[in-house]
């Protein structure tokens, strides 16, 4: 009989249990730069579902986090019309990891260290099961998207681009 890998609490996790959140762990070879493309191989489900946790900043240096369908971008051009800003772009990796408290590649949008607002691409909502990083690179949970709505402050926008396949 296989037996469980055990994963340790991340801030993420520690916060959906404190919410009693039920969700499932779904741990996998992390490869550098590989993004949602592999861990949606890895666990064998459709990148769509697989939820990306990007850390952006406005023109003021203000961050956001934008949660977004793995196998899609981020209009930035959009996201910043539909919010009210000037312009968008991502954060660099080291101020992104100060904002969140993650290292990239295992962002959580759960239990960051500072609170930023968080906007979810509409259609995430829609899906009925999302895979979102747990808070450790090779760890995603496996939730209900209404989870989401319940746990965090989240507006809904329309933003994403298909990715070149």
């Amino acid at each position: 009989m296989a037996k469980k890998e055990h994963v340790s609490e991340t801030p993420a996790t520690q916060l959906l249990k404190q919410k009693t959140v039920s969700f499932s762990e779904h741990p996998y070879a992390y490869e550098e730069h590989g993004g949602t493309e592999v861990s949606a191989r890895e666990l064998k489900v459709d990148e769509h579902h697989v939820i990306k946790t990007l850390i952006m900043q406005d023109e003021c240096a203000k961050p956001l986090i934008v949660l977004m369908h793995g196998n899609c971008k981020v209009s930035t051009k959009n996201l910043a019309r539909q919010i009210g800003c000037k312009s968008v772009e991502p954060c660099k990796p080291e101020v992104a990891q100060r904002h969140s408290g993650y290292v990239v590649g295992g962002t959580s949008p759960f239990g960051t260290k500072k609170p930023m607002p968080v906007y979810v691409e509409h259609s995430i909502l829609e899906l009925e099961k999302i895979y979102i990083n747990g808070g450790r690179r090779g760890y995603l949970i496996g939730i209900d998207p209404k989870v989401l709505l319940e746990v965090l402050p989240i507006k809904t926008v329309h933003c994403a681009l298909q990715e070149n396949t």
